[in-house]
């Protein structure tokens, strides 16, 4: 017998991207080929690779240059890069980039296994060229609640999979093979986004907006909890617009209770939501759903009304303020979350002031800066009044200074409330740590706990949060709420 194929996953950017390799990595090991952590061990190493930011092609880039320096030295034969970046630039990033023996869209990814094949045969698969992803939309409702089925491979219906992979359920999404052991796991809701922000480019390549139907949803989170899953959070690029394709703009707001009640799951929570597209049904569902964690990942990017009409978005201070007084209404230890741009072509002193006035007010558990800079192919490249360089990095030190004091300072409000917490790593060494209902997966900060005994990883269990370190809690656990640690993954 043959030895086994063996491929690497390396992932960058977000938790879609991490969902698509865990797609990739179903469909790859239902084919025969063996899955790897390590590249080195790996005849094809895969970089799953971001587009969003300048940054974050940097580091793609640099990753997989890094796997390239693997070939002829060990294992590895052929460098392929997938993902958003891939897809964006196709043709264009092969030619740019020659170490990589692969560029592979979205189109791609049915046919994985026999692309990935090709290129280690030394054949060569043509990289596509780019093209704005919109327009390839099917036209009628039904067609696009076609595609939201998702199809599954022949020959890999559930008898045929090998263990531990999940069967179709959903937009390219036919099997998938959780890479690490974490007792949390995203699940999309929807690929694509129909908002037409004037600083985005991922409408271009990642397609207009498409809701997954409930039952797959429902499908995969119950397999996920067969795998020992304990939190679901459900991404995509604009949870509040879940549905809204499939004839039910509240299709959320149903979804949520039946998510919370599938057998093993202890927690559910949702990200990437539009303050525009907030509406009280889905904060009701938020904030009073046992098992859904009152989590608002609201993505206001700024609040001077100027430069929100810019952006081609809605609102202003007043306005955000009032919809975080609602949420705190009904939960008034809910986590809120948000990313904001600085810098905005046209942005003027007193547009950063009215940012710095809703961050002082807002209270946010959690900040992301970013300073602007030109994304090709988007509205605001082509706009006039572009601040200088260095005026872009000053204001992103400023406004980043002030939102690590203000999440350090809100932190430090939670001193002496007691908290869920998931336990996600327990080491002699290292000390134990877990996350609160508050923070979401490496972009929330964590929960510290003063000591690990009783301890195991996927438990939930109450803490007394007794001081902070930034960001992060350090809590105590209460001894009532550790149990036996042999059933914490039952």
């Amino acid at each position: 017998m043959s030895e086994r194929r063996t491929v690497a996953l390396v992932t960058l950017g977000c938790a879609r991207n991490e969902v698509d390799s865990e797609e990739l990595a179903g469909r790859l090991e239902a084919d025969g080929w063996q899955l790897v952590e390590d590249a080195q061990e790996a005849d094809v190493a895969v970089v799953n690779t971001c587009g969003f930011v300048e940054a974050a092609k940097k580091d793609s880039v640099d990753a997989l240059l890094e796997a390239n320096d693997l070939k002829g030295h060990g294992r590895t034969q052929a460098v392929v890069a997938v993902g958003c970046m891939a897809e964006r630039y196709g043709k264009e990033l092969a030619e740019a980039l020659p170490e990589a023996d692969g560029v592979l869209g979205f189109d791609d990814y049915a046919d994985i296994s026999d692309r990935l094949q090709t290129i280690l045969n030394g054949g060569i698969h043509a990289s596509h060229t780019p093209r704005d992803r919109r327009k390839l939309l099917p036209i009628t409702p039904a067609e696009r609640q076609e595609s939201a089925a998702g199809v599954a491979l022949p020959g890999h219906g559930p008898a045929d999979l090998p263990e531990g992979v999940a069967p179709a359920s959903g937009p390219r999404a036919p099997l998938r093979r959780r890479l690490d052991g974490s007792p949390v796991a995203s699940v999309k809701l929807a690929s694509g986004c129909d908002r037409r922000c004037s600083f985005c480019a991922i409408p271009s390549f990642r397609g207009s907006f498409i809701s997954r139907r409930p039952s797959d949803v429902l499908n995969e989170t119950r397999w996920l909890a067969e795998q020992g899953v304990k939190e679901i959070m459900l991404v995509s690029e604009n949870n509040t617009s879940y549905g809204k394709d499939l004839g039910d703009i509240r299709l959320l707001e149903s979804l949520l209770p039946e998510l919370a009640e599938v057998d093993g799951v202890e927690r559910v929570r949702v990200s990437y939501l539009q303050p525009a597209e907030m509406r009280p049904g889905l904060i009701d569902v938020l904030t009073s759903t046992p098992k859904v964690v009152p989590y608002f990942d609201l993505s206001f990017q700024h609040s001077a009304p100027g430069v929100l009409r810019a952006m081609r978005r809605f609102g202003d201070t007043d306005r955000f303020l009032e919809l975080l007084d609602t949420i705190r209404s009904k939960a008034p230890g809910a986590g809120v979350r948000s990313n904001f741009i600085v810098g905005f072509p046209g942005e003027t002193e007193s547009d950063l002031a009215e940012l710095e006035r809703f961050l002082n007010g807002a209270r946010l558990d959690a900040i992301g800066v970013f300073g602007y800079s030109d994304e090709e192919g988007t509205e605001a490249a082509t706009y006039d009044g572009k601040l200088d360089e260095d005026v872009v990095a000053e204001r992103l030190a400023h406004i980043s200074r002030l939102a690590e004091e203000l999440v350090s300072q809100r932190a430090e409000e939670r001193v002496g409330e007691t908290v869920q917490v998931l336990v996600e790593s327990v080491d002699a060494e290292e000390g134990a740590y877990g996350r609160a209902g508050h923070q979401a997966p490496e972009t929330d900060g964590q929960v510290v706990f003063t000591e690990g005994t009783g301890l195991a990883v996927g438990r939930m269990v109450e803490a007394k949060v007794v001081g902070t370190e930034g960001v992060d809690l350090v809590a105590e656990p209460l001894a009532g709420s550790l149990g036996c640690p042999e059933e914490a993954g039952r």
